[in-house]
């Protein structure tokens, strides 16, 4: 049965979306904050996680971004093959949603396509076929400080799980206070050189509380959260024991000839929304 979905519909959902990623913090962002609360055990870095939540909680009472780089709009979208799209055409009406977000929403327009007419777009958008009748929305604003610390490193099989964890540190080592920690970051292992970014990015709208199905995969986020947060960079990059919040992993196949690995960390606020029309 094929179900049919006006475009005008993922506009609508877009435009509101933009407005709620950039203004309030995602519930797995919230505990993830929270924790890092808990385990810093520096007094510096304790005090600027104060600083971020209270500044979270300003945002919240006066319904203003909670940073003031509102991102490049990235938006996921999952179309069920099952669904049949009308009255308009997708990528408009994408862009046409992160228009009016950023413009309903006062936000910021880090996009500039126009000198004059300045709209925050095109969004960064794919678009992937599966299974069903619905379409589920993942939209990520990404702020460039963070967005600029990201490594692509091809690897040698030889490298091995060594390489791939000493890739990880570097990137994050090379970051150290200018993705605004505590970084949330994003892993992608295989695939060629730009499906491995493109996984890294799309882990980063994972779920900090939830880890990969792949066992020796969610070993390595252990693992590698527990090494970074020993770097020592800490919060706001003055020192302490949380450096991130979370490591999320993504793996694709590759080629016998190549381990690619691609990092892409995102700051404190890791900003994402999903819905499902």
């Amino acid at each position: 049965m094929i179900r049919e979905i006006p475009v005008h519909q993922i506009s609508r959902n877009i435009c509101q979306m933009c407005i709620e990623a950039n203004i309030s913090l995602s519930s797995d962002m919230q505990k993830g904050l929270a924790w890092a609360g808990k385990e810093e055990i520096s007094p510096l870095g304790k005090k600027v996680l104060e600083q971020m939540e209270e500044n979270l909680e300003i945002a919240g009472q006066e319904q203003i971004p909670i940073c003031q780089d509102t991102g490049m709009a990235v938006v996921f979208l999952e179309v069920g093959q099952d669904v049949h799209l009308i009255d308009g055409d997708l990528r408009e009406a994408v862009n046409e949603g992160v228009r009016r977000g950023y413009r309903e929403g006062y936000l910021r327009k880090s996009v500039v396509r126009d000198p004059i007419l300045r709209d925050n777009t095109p969004a960064v958008l794919y678009v992937k076929l599966v299974p069903g009748d619905q379409v589920k929305i993942t939209l990520a604003p990404k702020g460039f400080g963070s967005e600029n610390m990201s490594r692509i490193f091809m690897l040698k099989p030889a490298d091995g799980l060594d390489g791939v964890r000493e890739a990880i540190l570097a990137a994050v080592r090379e970051a150290g206070p200018n993705a605004c920690p505590p970084m949330v970051v994003g892993v992608g292992i295989g695939g060629t050189f730009e499906k491995c970014a493109f996984i890294a990015k799309e882990a980063l709208t994972r779920d900090l509380d939830s880890a990969s199905e792949i066992p020796w995969v969610a070993d390595l986020e252990r693992e590698m959260l527990a090494k970074i947060n020993g770097l020592g960079i800490g919060p706001g990059g003055l020192g302490g024991s949380v450096t991130a919040m979370g490591v999320n992993i993504n793996t694709y196949p590759t080629h016998i000839a190549g381990l690619p690995v691609a990092v892409n960390i995102c700051c404190h606020v890791n900003r994402h929304a999903v819905r499902v029309i």
